[in-house]
C-alpha cells in the first residue's frame, strides 16, 4: 500500500457516506433481495453459484436479532421459490451472539432447520477476534446435530492451525471457508506479514484437505489459486470436495479463468441497508479503490 492510500484508508470514516456507497457499490448487490436475485441470475449465467449475506452485525437488541432471522428466512424462501443455486452466510453478532449465547444458538438452529427443509446450507461467518472462540463453539455444537452448516477460518489468525486440528477431531462433516482475514487484529494474535499469511493459507488448506474437509477456497490472489490447484493434484482431492469462492465485484477475469478450467466457483453476494461497515472493510482491503474514492471526492468539489 503506498503512503497516500494508507492515509486515505485511515481517514475513511471522514469521507461522506454517499460517496463511499457509490464507489463500494461494486461489492454490494443492493438494498433488497430482489436486487440480489438479479445479480445471482447473472452470475448463474456465467456458470457461478452464490451465497447471500443479509448485511448487518453487532446488533444491540433482541428484536433486531429476530428481525435479522426473519430476513434470512425470507431469503431462504426466495432462493427455493426462484430455484437459485445459492446458500446463505450469516454473522452471529447479527443474530445475538453479543447479547446472549443461548439466544444466538437458538436463532442459528432455527435458520439451519429452515435451510434443511429447503435443501439448503448455512455458512457461519467469522468476525473479529472477540467472537472467534464462541463462534467455533457454536459451530461444533451445531455440527454434531446438523450436516448443513459450515464455518469460516482465517489464515492470518495464529490460532487457526490449532482450531483446524481440534475441529477435525470433533466435527463429523467439516465444512470450512478458508480466507486470509480482513479485521484489524493485534500482532499477538494475527500475522501481519502478507507472505506469512499466504504461506499459512496454503498450510491450512493442506491440513483441511488431509482432514477430509470440504473447503471453500476463498481468495482473489492468483498465487493462492495456483497453490490450491497444486495441492489438489498432489493430494488427489476430488472436485466434489472443494470450491473456489470470491467476493462480488472483485477480479471477474480470474473468476472466468477458474470457471473455464472446470472448477466450481461461488460468489459472495451481500445486500441490505446495513452496508457501511462492510463497505469500509472491503475498501481497506483494497486500498487502490480507497484511493479512487479520494480522487472522486475532490474532483466533485
Amino acid at each position: 500500500m503506498n503512503f497516500l492510500n494508507r492515509v486515505i484508508v485511515t481517514t475513511l470514516p471522514m469521507i461522506p457516506k454517499p460517496i463511499v456507497g457509490k464507489i463500494s457499490g461494486r461489492y454490494i448487490a443492493g438494498d433488497t433481495m430482489d436486487e440480489a436475485i438479479k445479480i445471482i441470475r447473472q452470475l448463474q449465467d456465467e456458470g457461478c453459484c452464490a451465497t447471500v449475506d443479509v448485511l448487518g452485525e453487532h446488533i444491540t437488541r433482541k428484536d433486531e436479532a429476530l428481525a435479522a432471522v426473519e430476513n434470512y428466512l425470507q431469503a431462504l424462501d426466495v432462493i427455493k421459490a426462484e430455484n437459485l443455486d445459492c446458500n446463505v452466510s450469516v454473522k452471529l453478532t447479527q443474530i445475538g451472539l453479543q447479547l446472549d449465547y443461548n439466544f444466538c444458538l437458538e436463532n442459528v438452529i432455527k435458520l439451519l432447520e429452515a435451510a434443511k427443509a429447503r435443501d439448503n446450507f448455512v455458512r457461519i461467518d467469522m468476525e473479529d477476534a472477540t467472537c472467534t472462540t464462541d463462534t467455533i463453539s457454536i459451530y461444533k455444537h451445531l455440527s454434531a446435530r446438523h450436516d448443513n452448516v459450515g464455518l469460516v477460518l482465517q489464515s492470518y489468525m495464529r490460532r487457526s492451525r490449532t482450531d483446524i486440528d481440534d475441529l477435525a477431531k470433533h466435527v463429523p462433516h467439516l465444512n470450512i471457508r478458508l480466507c486470509k482475514g480482513i479485521y484489524d487484529e493485534s500482532r499477538e494474535i494475527a500475522y501481519k506479514d502478507p507472505e506469512i499469511i499466504r504461506s499459512n493459507f496454503v498450510s491450512l488448506l493442506s491440513r483441511l484437505f488431509k482432514a477430509g474437509a470440504y473447503v471453500g477456497i476463498a481468495t482473489h490472489d492468483e498465487r493462492l489459486v495456483w497453490h490450491a490447484l497444486e495441492l489438489v493434484e498432489q493430494l488427489q482431492v476430488p472436485k466434489d470436495k472443494f470450491e473456489f469462492q470470491m467476493l462480488l465485484g472483485v477480479d471477474a477475469q480470474l473468476r472466468r479463468i477458474i470457471i473455464n478450467a472446470g472448477y466450481k466457483l461461488r460468489v459472495y453476494v451481500p445486500y441490505g441497508k446495513h452496508w457501511y461497515a462492510y463497505s469500509v472493510r472491503r475498501l481497506k482491503e483494497n486500498p487502490k479503490i480507497a484511493g479512487y474514492i479520494f480522487s472522486q471526492f475532490f474532483s466533485r468539489q
